[in-house]
């Protein structure tokens, strides 16, 4: 596997739980705040991975032009 379809691969997975971790910090707002702001801070670490990955992907194909 490359480079590019590894970093697209993980992407991709992290994407998914991100939008787990958004909808079950929406879905636990109203019951109990704790786990909420748990799911909350996990997905905006999440978001921080995915920030990065995506910079790495369009740095990489800068380099490939």
């Amino acid at each position: 596997m490359s480079r590019k379809n590894i970093l697209k691969s993980h992407q991709h997975k992290l994407n998914r739980r991100y939008k787990q971790l958004v909808e079950q910090a929406y879905n636990l707002r109203q019951t109990d705040h704790a786990l909420s702001d748990d799911a909350d801070f996990k997905a905006m670490k999440l978001l921080n991975k995915l920030n990065q990955l995506k910079f790495l992907s369009r740095e990489n194909s800068q380099n490939s032009l």
